[in-house]
């Protein structure tokens, strides 16, 4: 994987500018963690966006990595800007959907979920605020298959837990681990490219915990422009057309 465009999108308040601050500061882009409610993120740069500590217009940044280059796109996570939200997916190779630990699936979520399977983008999920009380991994995970889709796979268990679970996402995933007792990385990339397989991740982006791994998952397991989703029937990535069609 050369270069990916990658976008972040997320339920308002599910800590999605604080998980981009975490990921930018990972990489080396930033020198000190910017904070919404210090009003000092670093991609809300709008007078209005750090007044009001939400996000209302997409920003972009790069994040060099080892033999990769990727471009995230943060947008805005009130429903009320869903539209500045939406324009952007037409453009991206994948997203990180942030869900919050203390929330779960929440309302917008449905629709970004919807809007996400609508545009055939393959999706990575962070799960964030595991730090506060009441997230329970267990029960979150569960309410992802439920909410969203049976294929959520936890990408923080061991290898052989998350291969198990995994398998049983597609066909040739399934023999390819009869055969094999594991799946390689590219199995894993095809199911996730074919909207079949949802990375799940757990963490707090505030205090940086499970972000490098995340973000290591995603350089690992991120399907390239090359490899093109299988959207729905009758759907395109670009509004107005069919599939196959000009």
């Amino acid at each position: 994987m050369d270069k990916l465009v990658v976008g972040i999108l997320a339920h308002v308040d599910a800590g999605k500018t604080t998980l981009s601050e975490g990921l930018l500061y990972t990489c080396g882009r930033l020198k000190k963690l910017g904070r919404v409610d210090h009003q000092d993120a670093f991609l809300d740069t709008d007078p209005m966006e750090r007044a009001r500590g939400i996000t209302i217009f997409s920003k972009q940044a790069v994040l060099p990595l080892d033999g990769a280059e990727l471009t995230l796109l943060d947008t805005p996570g009130h429903a009320d800007f869903s539209s500045e939200m939406e324009r952007t997916l037409q453009v991206l190779d994948c997203a990180i959907l942030v869900i919050s630990g203390t929330d779960g699936v929440q309302g917008h979520t449905h629709t970004l979920w919807r809007l996400l399977e609508r545009y055939g983008v393959p999706t990575f999920l962070f799960v964030n605020k595991m730090d506060l009380a009441g997230a329970d991994k267990a029960a979150l995970l569960a309410g992802l298959k439920a909410g969203l889709d049976e294929g959520c796979v936890d990408f923080t268990a061991p290898a052989a837990e998350r291969d198990e679970a995994a398998a049983l996402c597609g066909e040739d995933a399934l023999e390819r681990y009869l055969e094999d007792g594991a799946l390689d990385g590219d199995t894993l990339t095809a199911l996730i490219a074919r909207r079949k397989l949802f990375p799940c991740w757990f963490g707090s982006a505030l205090k940086l915990e499970g972000v490098a791994e995340f973000l290591r998952g995603l350089v690992a397991y991120a399907p390239g422009p090359g490899m093109a989703p299988i959207l729905p029937p009758g759907c395109s990535k670009f509004p107005g057309t069919t599939r196959g069609t000009a």
